[in-house]
Formats: C-alpha cells, sequence, structure tokens
C-alpha cells in the first residue's frame, strides 16, 4: 500500500490534486502511472482508495474509487508531553516512533530545567506525516506549539493523568500499574535534569499521579516513548 497524506482531500469532489512535494515522490520516486492506485489519508481516519488519471513532474491527478471512515481507530487516547531535548534529533526520534506505536498528541513542555525552550513544530509535524504514511496511520497526531508546565498541568483534561520523574524518596506507583484498558491517558515527562521539586508538588496538587517508568534512569526520549509502549502494550487486543 502506498499511502499519501492528502489533509484537504474532499472525497465527494470525486478527484484530487496532490501537493507538489507528493506528486514529485509519487511520480520520480514511484514511478506511478495512469491506472495505478494508491491510498490517501486526511489524518483524520479517513483512508480512501485513489486511481492516478494525470502526471506530471509537478502534479498528480487522482480519483476517488472508494473511501473508509474511522481507519484504524482505537478505543484509548494518549496525550504525551516531554520536554524538548537539548538536540533537537532527539525529539524528533520520540516523535517519529511515538506516531508509528499510536499516539495522539504531543505536547513539547517547558520545565524549570529545560535545555531547551524553542521547538520548530512545523518540523516535528513534518515528522509526524512521515511516520503515519510509513507506518499506514489515516490518524495523524497533534503537535502542539511549546507550553511552560505551569499551563499545561492547570489545562483540564478529561482522564488520566500522570506524571514520571527520578525523584528519590518521594511516593510513586508504576505506571503499567497504573494504566487501564480504553482510559485516556496523559503522561508527563521531563527534562534531563528531571523536574524540580516545585513542579512535581504542583503536578501532584493538580491531580496528576506520580509514576516510575522502572528502575532505570532513561534519556528523555527514551522515557516518553517508554511510556508510549506500556500504554499500547495495555491496550493490545
Amino acid at each position: 500500500m502506498q499511502l499519501f497524506y492528502a489533509p484537504d482531500m474532499d472525497p465527494a469532489s470525486g478527484r484530487y490534486a496532490l501537493s507538489e512535494e507528493e506528486s514529485r515522490h509519487c511520480v520520480r520516486v514511484l514511478r506511478l502511472a495512469p491506472g495505478d492506485s494508491l491510498y490517501l489519508t486526511d489524518g483524520r481516519g479517513t483512508l480512501c482508495r485513489a486511481e492516478v488519471t494525470d502526471v506530471a513532474s509537478r502534479r498528480c491527478i487522482v480519483e476517488f474509487r472508494e473511501c473508509t471512515e474511522g481507519f484504524g481507530r482505537r478505543d484509548w487516547y494518549l496525550h504525551v508531553a516531554v520536554a524538548p531535548t537539548k538536540n533537537m534529533d532527539r525529539l524528533e526520534w520520540f516523535v517519529e516512533k511515538a506516531t508509528e506505536i499510536g499516539i495522539d498528541r504531543i505536547t513539547p513542555v517547558v520545565c524549570d530545567r529545560s535545555e531547551r525552550r524553542t521547538v520548530k513544530t512545523d518540523r516535528l509535524r513534518r515528522v509526524a506525516t512521515g511516520a503515519i504514511k510509513q507506518s499506514l496511520k489515516a490518524y495523524h497526531p497533534i503537535i502542539d506549539e511549546a507550553v511552560p508546565l505551569r499551563e499545561l498541568v492547570a489545562a483540564p483534561f478529561d482522564g488520566d493523568s500522570f506524571l514520571a520523574h527520578c525523584e528519590e524518596g518521594l511516593p510513586r506507583r508504576s505506571l503499567k500499574g497504573c494504566l487501564l484498558p480504553g482510559r485516556r491517558s496523559r503522561i508527563l515527562i521531563g527534562p534531563e535534569g528531571d523536574f524540580s521539586p516545585e513542579e512535581i508538588a504542583l503536578a501532584s496538587r493538580s491531580g496528576f499521579v506520580a509514576v516510575s517508568l522502572g528502575e532505570s534512569r532513561l534519556r528523555t526520549e527514551t522515557a516518553a516513548l517508554a511510556a508510549v509502549h506500556s500504554v499500547a502494550f495495555v491496550n493490545e487486543k
């Protein structure tokens, strides 16, 4: 299956023109020709099979043949808020792998000990787009702009909220022991220097459950991905 991202597609129109970038990939890389089939997704759950009808180096026109709504819809929801890593390649790696496994929303969160406070979210969204195409998913995760931790913990959330920290002497529960299938979960992952005591106390007052991801001390992006995998594993059927 060759999957293309088409966030503005309208199956009711009958036809769609791929973007210049997607057209170039379709024609020059995959060498698709009129009559060949491909698939499109709007990133909101719609998956359509289409047929190439007209090609040029910067334009590829397709006609819709059949569409499925809610393709690959999950009965659980995951929002991970993660402190941006100093090396952006590591954050991009997390976004790619988390999208492949399954995630609904990613929020870069700025903490007291953050080494990076600005994030190029357009780049992260492109990474997520490539990941949904590679892993054949019809849902594109939301990638938020970076927000301060205090703003994030104050935001309402209809589900279970967890904060993963490494502070010794403070009570923590195992994340895998807290997760339940079919639930909405929000998990907060801190920077390499961990959350400050004030941030841990603030999150606790805001209803976040303090959790551990195991005995190993993990890098930020590794901890975030471990949390994603834990949620996916609990919901595996």
